[in-house]
This record gives C-alpha cells, structure tokens and sequence, in this order.
C-alpha cells in the first residue's frame, strides 16, 4: 500500500493574467444548448467542469480509513455502486481499497484549482513523514470530466451504450458503477430520479459528448401513439 504524496504547492498566479485552463468539452457548449429537448421526452446535458476529485486507497475498517473518514465527514462506501455524502464531498466506490471523492462545489471560475490543497489537507490525516499510517491521496481532478445529463429521457439515452442495468429498481439514485460506454470506460452516477453523471476520461471528453448528442437526437421527434 502506497503512502500518502507529499504536500503539493499551486504555482503562483500572475496579476490580471487571463484563466488559460480550459476544460476538456468546452468547445461543446453550444452544441449542448442546441441538442436539449423539452417536454415529456426531454433530455438535456451539459458539462460541469472541473470538479475536485481525490483518488484515494487505503484498506476498509483500517486506521487509514478511519482517518480519511474523518477528514472527509462520511464513511467510506462499503461495497459496489454504493456512494456515501459527507462535508462537502460525496465518496464513489471504485474497487475493495479505491474510491473516488467528488466535490459536491462546483468552482466559481476556471482559475481555481482546489485539488493539490484538498488532496494535501485530506492527506495531512495520515499523519506526517515518518509516522504516516498507510493510505493514499492523490489530487485527479484533471483526470476526468463530468457530463450531467437531465430529464425523462436521460435513462434512455445512456441506456444506449451502457449494457449495466440502469433500471431504478437496480439503479437507484446514489448508486455509481464503474462501466463502459461505447467502448469507453465511464463512471456512471445516479444523482436523481432523472439525472445522471457521467465520468469519462479528459482524453474522451470530446467523444462521450459528441456521442450524447447524437443519442439525443431521437427525442426531439414527437413519440408517435
């Protein structure tokens, strides 16, 4: 088991230097207003971007994770699909000894990177050089991106390219999977009874939206009864 990194410094910023990060689907916002569709078959997706996310490993039941848990005000989720809410975070379980911390805040501009601070204080609670209990915090809010996807015909959607069961009988809301979606790998997250997020990559941010919203597409035509 990894130890924790060492605390990361953010690079000084320049006065009244322009935000230069983009996020990985930007170039997609126009597209993503013009493919929503309203009414009984709406459905609508957007970006939320640069969300903070840990990548944490450490064992359950563990001090480790007691003191993680602690840091992040939730216990860790206990099995597959579970997710658990806690100050500020919500806890997605990945494997037996890997999760994924979400911000529930989303940035107020492109300039503020929170993840080497956030990963550096949720770390502090392993303790310091030389006396760390094992476990690891890691910042990967560049890894992935999210699409948010809304309305009566979200499921739909991405049950064209999902083979997981997202019916909400299996499904429920609070439930995230490590899945795959058009031979992509995704998490994908239920956080209402008609909304989804969905975690891919950077480096398939441009494709994951590209192929929402051609799986939009049909909706906009009027379900012929």
């Amino acid at each position: 088991m990894a130890e924790t990194i060492a605390e990361v410094t953010a690079p000084a910023k320049t006065a009244g230097a322009p935000a230069l990060r983009r996020s990985p689907a930007a170039r997609l916002a126009g597209a993503f207003a013009a493919a929503a569709v309203a009414g009984d078959r709406g459905v609508a997706v957007r970006e939320v971007p640069f969300l903070t996310q840990l990548g944490l490993r450490v064992v359950p039941g563990s001090a480790g994770a007691a003191a993680l848990e602690s840091a992040l005000g939730t216990t860790l989720p206990a099995g597959h699909g579970a997710t658990s809410a806690g100050a500020g975070y919500t806890v997605l379980w990945i494997g037996p000894d890997e999760f994924l911390a979400v911000a529930d805040e989303t940035p107020t501009s492109a300039d503020e990177d929170r993840g080497p601070a956030e990963a550096a204080r949720v770390g502090a609670a392993l303790g310091g050089a030389g006396a760390r209990t094992p476990g690891a915090v890691v910042d990967l809010s560049a890894n992935r991106t999210t699409f948010e996807l809304t309305g009566p015909s979200a499921r739909a959607v991405l049950e064209k390219g999902v083979s997981f069961d997202l019916h909400p009988r299996h499904f429920a809301a609070g439930t995230a999977v490590a899945t795959v979606l058009d031979h992509v790998p995704v998490l994908v997250w239920k956080t209402g009874e008609e909304a989804y997020r969905v975690l891919a990559r950077a480096s398939f941010a441009d494709h994951v939206g590209r192929w929402l919203i051609d799986a939009m597409r049909e909706y906009t035509v009027p379900e012929v009864r």
